[in-house]
C-alpha cells in the first residue's frame, strides 16, 4: 500500500522483499513508473546492503526510508523454543538496524527521513507475543536514541505503532516451535485497511511527526499503561485470555 501510494504522488521508489513473485507482481502493474525491486532477507545484512547500495545505483539517492519489514508471533513463552525470539528479532529490529546504518549516509546527505513500523506492542508488552514486543521496543528505543542523534544532521527520525491492520502478518506469525500458523485468531474485515495505515504514514512525514500511534485502541492502551499500568494488566489479560488459554 505505501509503495502504491508513493508511486501515485510521483515519487521514485525502491522495495524489497523475499517473495520473488509479490515483488515480479507489483513490478509488473506499475511498468512504466520509477519502481526498483530486489529480492532480499533484511535479517541478512549483506542483502540489506545491495538494496540499499542497488537503490541508490538507479536513483541517485534516499529521501526516506521505511523500515516496513516485519513477521510476528504467537505463543506463550514457557512453550516457546528461544530460536523463535530470535528469528523475530532478526527481522524486526537488526533489520532495522542493518538498513538504517548502510543508508544513514545517504539520509543526512539529503536531510532525510528514517521511519520504523512498530506496534502497540512496541509500547506495551503483549502476552502471547514476547519475542514480537521485544522487537518492538528495541526498535523504538534505538530510533529515540537515534532522532537524538540525528538533529545537528537535520534528519527526520518517527516510529508508527499503526494498531491492528489488515495486513496478513498473524496469518503469516510463528508458532511456539517457529513454524508458519496459517491461522488467525482475530476478525481482519474490522481492522484498518493497509491503504488507511499508508495515508497516514505520508501525511505524518509530510509534517514531520516524532512518533504516529494511529488507532483509538492504540492510544488507550498506551495512555492506560504510562498513568494505570495495573489496570492496563488486567484489561489485556482479560482480552488476550480465556479460561486461563491464549485465545488470541
Amino acid at each position: 500500500a505505501l509503495v502504491e501510494r508513493l508511486l501515485a504522488m510521483g515519487c521514485k521508489v525502491a522495495t524489497c522483499g523475499r517473495n520473488h513473485d509479490r515483488l515480479y507482481g507489483l513490478q509488473s502493474t506499475h511498468p512504466s513508473l520509477p519502481l526498483h525491486t530486489l529480492v532480499a532477507d533484511v535479517s541478512n545484512e549483506h542483502d540489506c546492503k545491495r538494496f540499499i547500495e542497488s537503490t541508490v545505483q538507479v536513483f541517485g539517492g534516499i529521501d526516506i526510508l521505511i523500515n516496513n519489514a516485519g513477521i510476528s508471533m504467537r505463543g506463550l513463552f514457557k512453550d516457546l523454543e528461544v530460536d523463535v525470539i530470535k528469528k523475530v528479532m532478526d527481522v524486526n529490529f537488526y533489520g532495522t538496524v542493518y538498513c538504517t546504518k548502510i543508508a544513514l549516509p545517504y539520509l543526512i546527505e539529503r536531510k532525510g527521513s528514517i521511519v520504523g513500523i512498530s506496534s502497540v506492542g512496541g509500547y506495551r508488552g503483549l502476552p502471547g507475543r514476547t519475542g514480537y514486543s521485544a522487537s518492538k521496543f528495541a526498535m523504538q528505543g534505538f530510533l529515540e536514541c537515534l532522532r537524538v542523534e540525528m538533529m545537528d544532521d537535520e534528519v527526520h527520525v518517527m516510529w508508527v505503532a499503526p494498531g491492528f491492520t489488515s495486513s496478513g502478518i498473524r496469518d503469516r506469525a510463528l508458532n511456539d516451535k517457529g513454524e508458519t500458523q496459517e491461522q488467525n485468531p482475530m476478525d481482519e474485515n474490522k481492522m484498518m485497511s493497509p491503504y488507511e495505515v499508508a495515508d497516514r504514514i505520508l501525511d505524518a512525514l509530510k509534517n514531520k511527526k516524532r512518533a504516529l500511534p494511529i488507532t483509538f485502541l492504540t492510544k488507550e492502551t498506551i495512555f492506560m499503561n504510562k498513568f494505570f499500568p495495573g489496570w492496563a494488566d488486567k484489561l489485556i489479560h482479560k482480552f488476550y485470555f480465556k479460561n486461563k488459554q491464549l485465545v488470541k
